[in-house]
């Protein structure tokens, strides 16, 4: 009875789950950037920097992450489900980052669009929901 070697399959599925998820959130930041945010409430005009700079901090994280020689033992299969978990962890991280200890990228995004689309009256944000 011979045995079937599913490395092979997993290595493929686990790089097509990666660049899936991969071009999922670029395609989704161009369409929000395409976007008409005239006629927009506050709260989609914030979500939407606040969106760009969590993607912004993905692209930082993952820099900082190749600086980094982790030598690992493990075969090809194994190495490309880490990269996948590793690139979603690193998504969420971003996520977080931006929502809670945020980098003001995405207040001062919000502040331009506004002034942009003629709106004087842009509230200060100090935190989640509360305006100054």
């Amino acid at each position: 009875m011979s045995t079937i070697d599913t490395s092979n399959i997993m290595s493929i599925y686990s790089q097509y789950a990666t660049e899936t998820a991969k071009e999922s959130q670029a395609a989704k930041l161009k369409s929000a950037a395409k976007a008409d945010y005239s006629n927009s409430t506050d709260d989609e005009l914030m979500d939407v920097c606040k969106q760009f700079e969590s993607y912004f901090l993905e692209q930082v994280f993952k820099q900082m992450a190749k600086t980094v020689n982790i030598s690992e033992g493990s075969d090809k299969s194994t190495s490309n489900l880490v990269d996948f978990f590793k690139d979603n962890t690193i998504q969420e991280l971003a996520a977080q980052s931006t929502e809670t200890n945020s980098l003001g990228l995405a207040q001062m995004l919000y502040e331009q669009m506004k002034r942009n689309i003629g709106d004087t009256n842009i509230p200060d944000q100090t935190s989640e929901g509360e305006e100054v």
